[in-house]
């Protein structure tokens, strides 16, 4: 596999382990990665393994899926039952349980929902079913915005009037300052998500370096890129030259994608938004400008949303956190699993719990 061996090199990540545990030394360092695909890759390659036991790496809430609420999936499926709805969403959002249902469920009722690869994808639907009120699902972080804010302003410049998006996306600087501030957790770094970065630029981690000490490295996927990752923030916080870093620059630029960002302004614009295990963060999330707001799906179509409630015994929340792991759930593995997940941090591809269950039970990752 050219271009790609040389970042799954078992030598060189041995290389990168011993000088991990050189430099680290004894001190205990806690670290964690904020990036939904980051998690995925550490269990997949057994990253943990090259670690030494007083660098702990932690899950946080890196998976859109996975910190979207139940209160925005009770919506989501109270519009699925609406027969002049037809719903459209990314796959990893069919099988998140809400309060009493998911979208695959109502699907299997005769609910109208569809899965696409991309906003773009709603649109067409809206033009091929125009007897019908589309409903996209907006979430996602930073790199997914830009597609949906392109996909509102086509479907207003080209008047495809029954187009709507449910708006649930969720900005990242906001959330790592929860997680910086937390006693609990005492993080020393954070390995920040490469996909995010490639929009934002790495501007937007300076204030966790300088206003909060703590170590911020933008990373690549692969074992090479993650374990240089970790060696370049143990390296900050052992010299006490705490700075943001971009390891990943072969992808993602320091000033990451500006029109990418001023299609996302003039679309939205910060609110506050709930985070599942976080609650609710100033500035967190955003909300549809006045002047495209006639595609907001919650501010035109009505719906009998039925009263949210949490799954017993599910500890996703705190998994999001970083504060539990999925091991200390009574649910893993047992009553929660990929094919029949109670909680979301099981369903989506990027849900910790997910990661722990296809890669991590048997091996000293978990």
């Amino acid at each position: 596999m050219k271009h790609l061996d040389e970042y799954r090199n078992a030598e060189f990540c041995q290389d990168l382990s011993r000088e991990i545990a050189r430099v680290a030394g004894r001190r205990e360092i806690a670290l964690m990665e904020v990036c939904g695909t980051h998690t995925m890759a550490i269990f997949q390659h057994g990253i943990k393994d090259f670690l030494p036991p007083n660098v702990n790496l932690l899950s946080g809430p890196g998976c859109p899926v996975c910190v979207t609420p139940n209160a925005y999936l009770d919506r989501a499926v109270a519009y699925s039952r609406q027969d002049d709805v037809l719903l459209a969403t990314f796959g990893d959002m069919l099988r998140v349980p809400g309060s009493s249902s998911s979208l695959i469920e109502e699907r299997g009722r005769g609910a109208d929902v569809r899965m696409v690869y991309s906003p773009a994808d709603a649109l067409e639907l809206a033009k091929s079913y125009v007897h019908k009120k589309v409903v996209f699902l907006g979430i996602g972080f930073e790199t997914t915005s830009p597609s949906v804010a392109a996909a509102i302003v086509d479907a207003h410049e080209q008047g495809v009037k029954n187009f709507f998006v449910l708006v649930g996306h969720k900005i990242l600087p906001p959330a790592l300052k929860v997680l910086v501030d937390d006693d609990q957790l005492r993080l020393h770094g954070l390995i920040c998500p490469g996909h995010v970065s490639a929009i934002t630029g790495c501007g937007i981690y300076e204030f966790l370096a300088r206003d909060h000490g703590i170590a911020c490295v933008v990373s690549g996927f692969e074992p090479t890129d993650i374990l240089q990752s970790v060696l370049m923030l143990i390296t900050q916080i052992v010299q006490e030259h705490i700075r943001v870093q971009n390891q990943y620059r072969r992808v993602v630029p320091d000033e990451g994608n500006p029109r990418a960002r001023e299609l996302v302004e003039e679309v939205f614009q910060p609110k506050e938004s709930p985070w599942r295990g976080l609650g609710n963060i100033p500035d967190s999330g955003l909300v549809m400008r006045s002047s495209y707001m006639d595609h907001d799906a919650e501010a035109n179509i009505t719906a009998q949303v039925e009263r949210t409630v949490e799954h017993a015994g599910c500890i996703c929340g705190l998994i999001l956190r970083g504060l539990k792991t999925p091991r200390d759930c009574s649910l893993f593995a047992r009553s929660c699993t990929p094919e029949h997940p109670v909680g979301a941090c099981m369903v989506s591809s990027e849900g910790t719990c997910a990661a722990h269950f296809r890669y991590g039970r048997f091996s000293n990752s978990a």
